[in-house]
């Protein structure tokens, strides 16, 4: 600790900010359907996830190895290019929590970093089978997987309580299903810190080998293992309440049993990437897997319109992330004054973001209500609706509608058609 330089504290301390960004921005992953179902009240809910997020920072450093010693090149890197790729992360990890859209910040990270090293020393510097191996195949892979998984989790699910009709039955397989969420929500906050906490360590790490304090391939010590369970720990207590609004009702409506297939083969999907070391996004895995519980009920569908803006910005993190961070390495290889005037700048863009944030708060009052859900259903899901079988306890009644005559077709206005 002695050798560390007043630039490498700075680059410490960022770290530990987007570790937190991390946490308030990844709250929805392990509690957003847990809340929309109603197994745990809003506070409740993040705190639990805090505590295990904390806990999971401890249980494997397999990811911030990769982070440390695989996607760029140690030698010649030097501490301001990890502080630009920093800038790169929280500044877009903001902007995507100020629109309520659940992007991933372990690609923003990479992005950042990417960015940053390619602009200090050109393309030379990035690991590219890494990059492919263990980012960019696990990104695409990740939410395909989780989501098969939780539809055919789902589909079981309902089909084997198919014959259950006694109200006393159903009432205790309902009771069921929400302490099955809670443990599986708890299983993916554990997973969370066990994949997510472990980047911040990683990155860390790169900036201690790059100062000179670590060897290279060093394990991240212990303090930064316990500084950066904390700080995620403390983001997710904050509680990312716009992404937890879009992920529990924004991309489709869930009933509890949808809730426990979907959390259940998400943590499924992260333990066993952290386990090997690949460093996927968490945001995709559990989106992924709500998209799938949400398409395996009979009846139910997918908000395609807020997939879409989802999908656009998975898509857009890589590269918007990377730019930010060369834009930030160039100024720091002015000298001093372009590494103040980073910091500035970062200053300044977060605080512009979280005012505009307070024209429309949303908090643990108002995080189960409008929103997303209130949007239009898209042509999509109209589709898909009309074709797919209603859920089940759906009564005649409630399947009545209003069909308009068609265009130059005399109508009775006192006898509209129904079905």
């Amino acid at each position: 600790m002695e050798h560390i330089t007043l630039l490498l504290a700075i680059v410490i301390v960022t770290a530990l900010v987007f570790d937190f960004t991390n946490g308030f921005h990844d709250t929805a992953n392990a509690m957003a359907t847990t809340i929309s179902t109603g197994a745990l009240k809003p506070k409740t809910a993040v705190a639990m996830s805090a505590v295990l997020n904390l806990i999971g920072a401890f249980l494997s450093v397999e990811v911030a190895k990769t982070i440390s010693g695989g996607i760029v090149n140690e030698d010649g890197l030097r501490t301001e290019v990890i502080f630009a790729a920093l800038v790169g992360a929280i500044l877009w990890n903001l902007l995507t929590w100020l629109v309520g859209l659940p992007s991933s910040s372990s690609h923003a990270l990479f992005g950042g970093l990417i960015g940053a090293a390619v602009m200090s020393a050109g393309w030379s510097s990035i690991n590219g089978g890494t990059v492919v191996t263990k980012v960019l195949l696990p990104a695409i892979a990740a939410p395909l997987v989780a989501g098969l998984a939780a539809l055919l989790a789902t589909r079981l699910t309902y089909r084997l309580s198919r014959k259950v009709t006694d109200e006393t039955q159903l009432k205790s397989t309902a009771k069921g299903y929400r302490a099955g969420q809670i443990a599986s929500a708890g299983l993916v906050s554990l997973a969370h810190g066990t994949n997510d906490a472990q980047k911040t360590m990683g990155i860390i790490t790169l900036a201690l080998v790059t100062g000179g304090v670590l060897s290279p391939g060093s394990n991240p010590p212990v303090w930064v293992i316990v500084s950066a369970g904390v700080a995620i720990a403390l983001g997710t207590y904050l509680g990312g309440w716009r992404i937890i609004r879009t992920m529990g009702s924004g991309l489709t409506d869930l009933k509890p049993p949808q809730g426990f297939a979907a959390q259940t083969s998400a943590a499924t999907v992260i333990l066993a990437s952290s386990h090997l070391g690949f460093s996927l996004s968490t945001t995709q895995s559990c989106s992924g897997a709500v998209m799938g519980a949400g398409l395996g009920r009979q009846g139910g569908v997918v908000r395609w319109s807020t997939a879409t803006r989802m999908f656009v910005a998975w898509g857009l993190t890589l590269p918007a992330a990377g730019l930010v961070g060369a834009g930030a390495e160039f100024l720091t290889k002015q000298g001093g004054w372009g590494v103040g005037v980073v910091a500035v700048l970062l200053v300044a863009g977060s605080g512009a973001i979280w005012l505009l944030s307070r024209r429309k708060p949303v908090d643990h009052t108002n995080v189960t209500g409008g929103g997303a859900q209130d949007e239009p259903a898209g042509v999509v899901t109209t589709a898909m609706a009309a074709v797919s079988p209603p859920p089940i306890g759906t009564t005649a009644t409630d399947l009545k509608t209003t069909i308009s005559a068609p265009a130059g077709t005399p109508a009775d206005p006192a006898r509209p058609a129904t079905v």
